[in-house]
């Protein structure tokens, strides 16, 4: 069980009901009872969590982190078979990288005009990166504006075009929300880049593991959340840490000692889709499917938009332990309700995988149309591009 202890949204300041605290329960997979547990001395800007005496299922004997469905069994032991899939590159034979013109790159628009209580725009800068403008704070998810995502920045992956909007047109940035730390989602220079531009004030949110991280490069403004677990961020908007299927490792020694999440934005269930609210954003940060999506729709949901990986998913057999392709990205969008905006993540950015960079939006329209779901929901943006959601 977790119980989590909010201080009062900031609209309710002044009321009575805003000098109480309010407590919300999760109930735990086991299938144990809830209780209600307050602390003693809660913050008064974050909140307080207690977690239940039980080891949760994610959290391994060994001191790693695991992914605890009965279809990740057998991740570690595929993952364990990377020579196979080196072997099977250098033999050759893969599709071509995309030419820049055929990803073009949508005219960044400098000036931001204020937003409705009931408005978010979302940027898609490439990958996993984007700018999620909310009223009174913006936020970025996976920053990484590097030419390259790697140990070291002359090999590795390259860009198929530039971030946009480039890093210095950005408008003030008051959080960062971190998936894992894999060097696509998770990229040193860029961080730097960040803490020199905007200061000490930013807040950044992460799995369980990165303080110190973080630390070592002048950022100590940091929160880190296990999953169920919520935080007040700029501008009192509510950040929650859900699940993932995936993976950490940046040594040879350092496999699964930092945990994985997939993130939501907004108040859980504030007040269903009645109008009105902040709009709430689920960004699935790097995951392979699992039955997870319907336990975050369960219990976190709904959601206005959700933002999915599609792509970095061939040779299927190896990839399926660590990203969905296409169809598993649609699947999932129904299990998170079939509801909000579908904002594919996670392509056409860097060469990770033996697919055809290009593929991903395509078999994901596809799938998209074969599934029966609204048409006007799939909103694939080109890079740079803002994309208006509305609760």
């Amino acid at each position: 069980m977790i119980c989590t202890v909010f201080p009062p949204p900031p609209e309710r300041a002044g009321t009575a009901r805003s000098k109480a605290r309010s407590c919300r329960t999760f109930i735990n997979t086991s299938g144990s009872d809830s209780e209600h547990v307050r602390s003693p001395r809660p913050s008064t800007k974050r909140l307080v969590v207690t977690e239940s005496r039980l080891r949760p299922a994610h959290h391994g004997s060994n001191g790693r982190y695991r992914s605890p469905w009965p279809e990740a069994a057998s991740d570690d032991r595929i993952r364990g078979r990377i020579g196979e899939v080196a072997r099977e590159w250098l033999r050759g034979g893969h599709p071509p990288d995309p030419a820049p013109e055929q990803l073009p790159i949508e005219p960044w628009a400098t000036e931001r005009t204020p937003l409705p209580r009931d408005q978010v725009r979302i940027t898609w800068v490439g990958h996993a990166s984007f700018l999620i403008e909310l009223p009174k704070a913006n936020l970025l998810t996976d920053p990484v504006w590097s030419p390259r995502v790697s140990p070291v920045p002359w090999i590795g992956s390259r860009r198929f075009v530039p971030a946009s909007p480039d890093l210095d047109a950005l408008p003030e940035i008051h959080g960062v929300i971190l998936s894992h730390d894999h060097f696509d989602h998770l990229d040193a220079p860029t961080v730097r880049r960040l803490r020199r531009k905007f200061g000490p004030g930013v807040e950044w949110f992460a799995p369980p593991g990165y303080r110190s991280w973080f630390r070592r490069r002048g950022i100590r403004n940091v929160t880190e959340l296990d999953w169920w677990e919520s935080a007040t961020g700029p501008a009192g908007h509510t950040i929650t840490a859900a699940p993932a299927r995936h993976w950490t490792r940046r040594t040879p020694w350092g496999t699964n000692r930092r945990l994985w999440n997939s993130w939501v934005i907004g108040a859980a269930g504030a007040d269903g889709h009645a109008g009105g609210h902040t709009p709430r954003i689920y960004f699935g940060g790097d995951t392979a499917y699992a039955s997870h999506f319907t336990e975050v729709a369960h219990r976190l949901g709904p959601f206005d938009a959700s933002l999915l990986p599609i792509g970095a998913y061939e040779p299927r057999w190896f990839m399926k332990v660590s990203h969905m392709n296409p169809e598993e990205a649609v699947q999932a969008y129904v299990d998170l309700g079939s509801v909000g905006d579908f904002i594919p993540t996670h392509w056409g950015t860097f060469r990770l995988t033996f697919e055809d960079p290009l593929e991903p939006p395509e078999r994901t329209r596809a799938a998209w149309t074969g599934t029966g779901l609204d048409s006007d929901r799939l909103r694939i943006p080109r890079h740079g591009e803002t994309l208006l959601v509305t609760s």
